[in-house]
């Protein structure tokens, strides 16, 4: 019996490995070739769609913060639907952005709001599925009322799209104030 501060002694398992199943045939490296190639080649395609679903989405900001209807309302698809904190806070159909901007506009009138800028964060979330798109991004939203600075951290913006033969455009969109 061996004493309490000795270790037992270890038995080593010796394993042996069948190595034919490591031989690379050519048809494992076809295989492993194909698989290699298909990755490679769709990731930039991959990244090119997201780049280009946040450049829409940043289209639409940057138009909004510029003041720049046109542009903002140019990253809309004719069809769209739109949540956000101010009355009626829902607008659906055609012409859903420009009349969401007309109801912001008139809102911010009658509260006082002025130089109103959205800063968007790095998308938390960004799924691109053929031809559809959808996005949660973090927002921050700071104004003037009645001349005092004032600033909504902590905001969501999500927002999702459809691609058609002129690019990505925006089909819906929610605000969510924290």
């Amino acid at each position: 019996m061996p004493a309490l501060n000795e270790r037992p002694q270890r038995i080593e398992k010796t394993r042996t490995m069948d190595r034919s199943a490591l031989r690379l045939t050519p048809r494992r490296l076809s295989i492993a070739a194909f698989a290699a190639l298909a990755a490679f080649t769709s990731l930039p395609a991959f990244a090119s769609e997201q780049s280009d679903v946040v450049a829409k989405i940043h289209q639409f900001i940057d138009g909004f913060n510029r003041g720049d209807a046109k542009t903002a309302l140019a990253a809309c698809a004719p069809s769209a639907s739109i949540i956000d904190e101010f009355p009626p806070h829902e607008w659906e159909g055609d012409h859903a952005c420009a009349d969401w901007a007309n109801a912001y506009a008139a809102d911010a009138k009658r509260a006082g709001i002025t130089d109103g800028i959205v800063t968007l964060g790095e998308p938390w979330y960004l799924s691109v599925t053929g031809a559809r798109a959808y996005a949660v991004v973090p927002a921050k939203y700071a104004y003037k009322e009645h001349g005092k600075p004032v600033t909504e951290q902590h905001s969501i913006f999500t927002v999702t799209l459809k691609k058609t033969s002129t690019g990505w455009l925006i089909t819906g969109w929610a605000w969510s104030k924290h």
